[in-house]
């Protein structure tokens, strides 16, 4: 599995973005231009305006070894859980994205079946970059190992896959490096939001609004609902059958919620 060395891709075109990601078609289908790929990517944390101090930022990134540190951990991981071997990109995050900045400390990350890319700021430490990157590669080996295909996911199956993830960085590097969503709310009102807002629209497709609304906590909902109640359901599973996140990627989403679904 190999990082890529898109550090090297920076240094000439940190103030074009868009060039960069005309680098990338061929990891994506022949229809798809580079300013699609380029909006989607920045919609998921990738800088989209030329960066300040630029070259700087870069020359601080590869001095702190960031580009090997995440080689490092994908060797390992991919090891450890038996997981694809696929292409690694990493960029710098929107430095101007302040809910970026708040709630995940300057970085993120967006799988694909096929790839995996990281954004990251110049202040994130070695440990934060092995979380993002475990959470990260852990949907790739979900993805993998899981039957049920990506396009035929449910509400169910995306809070699963997310509860994996974080589950994952709990497990390696401990609960200090999961993101902040996981300590939003107590246990009790977990249970609550589980039972009354998950349970009765698990089968929402992924392509519904309602999935997304749900996942995120968008209108109404609770912030993150999705993802908190994914992160409750696989750690309690966790302790009660005595698993790892490595035994629960293949398990179905539904065996997973069994204690949870009784009446």
């Amino acid at each position: 599995m190999s990082v890529i060395r898109t550090d090297k891709w920076l240094l000439d075109h940190y103030d074009e973005p868009l060039e960069l990601c005309t680098k990338l078609k061929s990891q994506f289908d022949e229809d798809v231009s580079a300013a699609e790929i380029h909006r989607h990517l920045a919609m998921h944390g990738m800088f989209h305006e030329p960066l300040r101090d630029g070259h700087e930022c870069i020359k601080t990134l590869q001095k702190r070894r960031i580009w090997q540190i995440v080689q490092r951990e994908a060797k390992e991981l991919q090891k450890e859980w038996t997981g694809p071997d696929i292409p690694i990109f990493i960029f710098p995050a929107d430095p101007n994205n302040r809910k970026l900045r708040q709630e995940q400390n300057g970085k993120s990350g967006l799988t694909f079946s096929d790839k995996l890319f990281l954004f990251v700021s110049k202040t994130n430490t070695e440990k934060e970059i092995r979380a993002l990157f475990t959470h990260e590669y852990n949907h790739v080996c979900r993805l993998s190992k899981y039957s049920k295909k990506e396009a035929e996911y449910t509400l169910l199956d995306t809070i699963i896959l997310e509860g994996l993830a974080e589950n994952a960085v709990r497990e390696r590097l401990g609960d200090q490096y999961t993101a902040k969503w996981t300590s939003y709310y107590p246990d009790a009102l977990l249970e609550r939001i589980c039972a009354n807002l998950i349970m009765p629209n698990r089968d929402v497709p992924k392509s519904g609004r309602k999935h997304t609304q749900l996942l995120y906590g968008f209108g109404f909902y609770p912030k993150m609902a999705g993802y908190c109640a994914g992160y409750h359901l696989v750690k309690n599973y966790m302790k009660e059958k005595d698993v790892t996140t490595q035994d629960l990627l293949p398990v179905k989403s539904e065996n997973i919620i069994e204690k949870t679904d009784e009446p």
